[in-house]
């Protein structure tokens, strides 16, 4: 590996970390591999007010299911 190849894995490492870090303090609740997905989409043109409202109907759905699975002990 080059070292510019590296340093631009580097760099890209600590944005996704930055951007993590961001996402921890606004209290998004995306784990790191998810964040880096969602980066990955919108770098690839998705428009990122329509993926978090994706995610958002995704939250409420999940939700939904689980509260309405019987209690089971």
């Amino acid at each position: 590996m080059s070292s510019r190849e590296a340093d631009r894995i580097s760099a890209a490492q600590q944005t996704l970390d930055t951007l993590y870090e961001i996402s921890q303090l606004l209290n998004t609740q995306l784990d790191k591999e998810t964040l880096a997905t969602c980066v990955g989409m919108i770098e690839s043109g998705v428009n990122p007010e329509a993926l978090a409202a994706v995610i958002q109907e995704l939250r409420r759905e999940a939700a939904a299911a689980q509260n309405a699975q019987p209690d089971v002990r």
